[in-house]
């Protein structure tokens, strides 16, 4: 059992300092701050604490790219303890559109890598398809590979979820699709997780999808045409369904700042999730990646693209500077930024939920402000995992 841990800081910004208290792996009281006490400690009165970031979307990291058959526990571990610098205790590696064998083979290689390291097995709740099931045309496909879309089948899905044992979690699906109504029906009869995203929907097709049990819009505003009708177009027609929660990659890049704070302002924070769709070339220097079958380059901006042309392909973003970017852009409270990397990802994923209280485990992550913003240490069941130097 890990020794105990005393964490500082506070709740809420403005509010009292607190001390939790971490026994093991678990958080075993939260109390009013003392002066002094026994036992290591870590933050301070000027520190946010919350629980640890969950990313839903992570294509790669650390010159990691998660696409691929070869990928092996050690490359997998090596991205995780990558992110713990950025406060992400959690998340869901995405696999991406390719031919079926070898989508078949990065999905088994992940939930073999999964079932290796204990740092894995706690660190993903799940893994989150994007593809093959989405828009075959230029703007709304993304820098997904036209020759591998397909149309929505059960049975393929049921190939997809066997090569990774059972740990397909969450599903990104354009709905207006053939086969995509039927298929969300049973995505979420199966208690999985189901997306509308890279998708050419008319109206319709997202009230039906809605109706069969579709809970988000995937990175809201990209994997999208460039032009689009002023009024009646896919994207207003998902801000205006309050049934459809969405995700945002707040890099400045994929959505310029107003409007981040405009689909913030429109769905409410109880409806926003921060992604960092990041690839391999997040927290790595600039250059050429993989994403999957993609080549893309990243340059000193941070822009992720396909080369030579303006079209994104992933990012290049950390989880710490999507909150920092969420709350200058949408003039939020940190805290609040803070929420939708932690407690709103939480409401869709039951197997990550959590907090910060008596009970629970102890994944947390404590902040100082800044600017810029700091992670001043990552906690993973009860073990300080990155504390800065």
């Amino acid at each position: 059992m890990n020794p105990s841990l005393v964490v500082r800081g506070q709740l809420q910004q403005a509010a009292a300092p607190v001390e939790i208290v971490v026994a093991g792996e678990r958080i075993e009281a939260v109390r009013p701050a003392r002066i002094g006490g026994n036992g290591p400690a870590v933050g301070g009165p000027d520190c946010l604490v919350a629980q640890g970031f969950l990313d839903i979307q992570v294509n790669g990291y650390a010159a990691v790219d998660f696409n691929r058959p070869e990928l092996t526990a050690a490359e997998l571990t090596r991205a995780t303890e990558a992110m713990w610098r950025s406060g992400v205790t959690q998340f869901l590696p995405v696999v991406i559109t390719a031919p079926v064998k070898r989508m078949l083979a990065t999905l088994a290689a992940i939930a073999r890598a999964r079932e290796e390291a204990p740092t894995l097995r706690r660190a993903i709740p799940g893994i989150h398809l994007e593809g093959p099931f989405l828009a075959p045309d230029d703007g709304p496909r993304g820098a997904h590979p036209a020759d591998s879309i397909r149309d929505p089948e059960w049975d393929l899905f049921r190939q997809f979820q066997d090569a990774a044992r059972g740990l397909i979690r969450f599903v990104t699906i354009a709905p207006e699709r053939p086969g995509a109504i039927g298929l969300i029906s049973k995505l979420r009869q199966g208690g999985i997780v189901v997306g509308i995203g890279h998708s050419d929907a008319k109206e319709t097709d997202i009230d039906r999808a809605v109706e069969a049990g579709a809970q988000i819009s995937g990175h809201l505003g990209n994997g999208a045409h460039a032009m689009l009708p002023r009024h009646r177009n896919y994207i207003q027609k998902q801000l205006a369904t309050d049934a459809l929660m969405a995700s945002l990659i707040a890099d400045g890049h994929h959505l310029p700042s107003y409007v981040v704070k405009n689909m913030i302002r429109c769905k409410g924070l109880d409806r926003i999730i921060l992604i960092t769709d990041a690839m391999a070339a997040a927290a790595a220097p600039p250059g050429q990646y993989r994403l999957g079958e993609v080549l893309a380059e990243v340059g000193p901006d941070g822009y992720v693209r396909l080369p030579g042309t303006p079209y994104l392909a992933g990012s290049a973003l950390t989880m710490d500077r999507a909150i920092a970017n969420a709350a200058r852009f949408a003039g939020l409270a940190l805290e609040d930024a803070v929420r939708l990397a932690t407690r709103q990802p939480r409401t869709l994923f039951a197997e990550a939920a959590g907090g910060v209280a008596p009970g629970e485990r102890a994944d947390l992550v404590v902040l100082r402000e800044g600017p810029p913003l700091t992670v001043v240490a990552t906690i993973v069941e009860g073990e300080v995992v990155y504390q800065q130097a």
